[in-house]
């Protein structure tokens, strides 16, 4: 829990590989609406790392999408390809502690999603393309999510040693969001439920680093008539712009929040107020998906 006196600073984090849909805009209002219900601050942030899925425009247009529906940002945007130089001095930390191994491997030659540790002892970079990948032990990581309730993962059994620095170069996202959110200052993580079993890992560097850990709450995703996740893989559309309004209204359904009725014709800012006064996770506790 939060402490009473903690100003609150939660965040947005989209990636910019298309326009935002109805299953993104959906994590982004439960998050403006849990940090402004508590008075907080709320950053957006753009995880731009992954360059070869990166749409040019996108970033703008999800910009123009939060602003056109009312969810507007504290601060400047912060994008992550502007901060290289910060992910490589905490590598380099974590080098200097033996935390760290190159790592060539390929996918061929795994045989399980865990990693075997084949490369454990390398100490010298090879030749080849390499990974960087942290040394994890059999810790227990616990937590106690805000709608998922405790959750706890031995970090070596569950996970292995996973990737830090991908053989492309790029920073991989565990170890970007757990730096971003550490100088963002952040310490209150609204995601989706997709990602719930993801945060033991960066939990796990928050210790390697002595970095603070934020309170953390997975909402449940929404999933099309097949049961898939809404994303840009399985194609799920831009949301309409032409009536923002009714686009929040459902959104605040979908969130069980049972808006009044009489608001599906107010404008976005009443739906807002209302929203943020009236802000309840209780009713989406224990719940893992629902259907759009």
């Amino acid at each position: 829990m939060s402490c009473p006196d903690k100003k609150i600073i939660g965040r947005f984090a989209p990636s910019p590989t298309g326009p935002l849909h109805l299953g993104s805009l959906y994590t982004a209002l439960a998050s403006f609406l849990h940090a402004r219900s508590q008075h907080g601050k709320w950053l957006l942030r753009i995880d731009d790392l992954d360059t070869p899925r990166n749409v040019q425009g996108a970033a703008d247009n999800i910009l123009s999408t939060l602003d056109a529906f009312g969810l507007h940002w504290d601060d400047s945007v912060v994008y992550q390809s502007h901060c290289l130089d910060r992910y490589q001095v905490y590598l380099d930390e974590l080098a200097r502690n033996k935390l760290v191994y190159p790592c060539s491997c390929s996918r061929k030659t795994l045989s399980s999603v865990i990693y075997s540790g084949l490369c454990r002892h390398n100490i010298n970079p090879p030749d080849s393309p390499y990974a960087l990948r942290v040394k994890t032990d059999s810790r227990i990581i616990g937590f106690d999510d805000g709608l998922q309730g405790f959750i706890a993962r031995n970090i070596a059994e569950h996970y292995g040693d996973f990737i830090l620095k991908r053989k492309d170069g790029i920073i991989a996202y565990q170890f970007a969001v757990v730096i971003d959110d550490y100088l963002q200052q952040v310490n209150q993580v609204v995601r989706g439920f997709d990602l719930l079993m993801e945060t033991p890992k960066q939990m796990y560097l928050q210790q390697l680093l002595g970095l603070p850990c934020p309170d953390y709450m997975h909402v449940p995703i929404i999933v099309d008539q097949q049961g898939y996740k809404l994303s840009k893989q399985t194609r799920a559309l831009a949301v309409d712009l032409t009536t923002p309004n009714q686009v929040i209204f459902e959104l605040l359904g979908l969130l069980q929040q049972n808006p009044p009725v009489e608001l599906q014709h107010e404008s976005i800012n009443e739906l807002l107020s209302w929203a943020i006064t009236h802000w309840n996770t209780e009713p989406l506790k224990k719940r893992q998906q629902m259907n759009a």
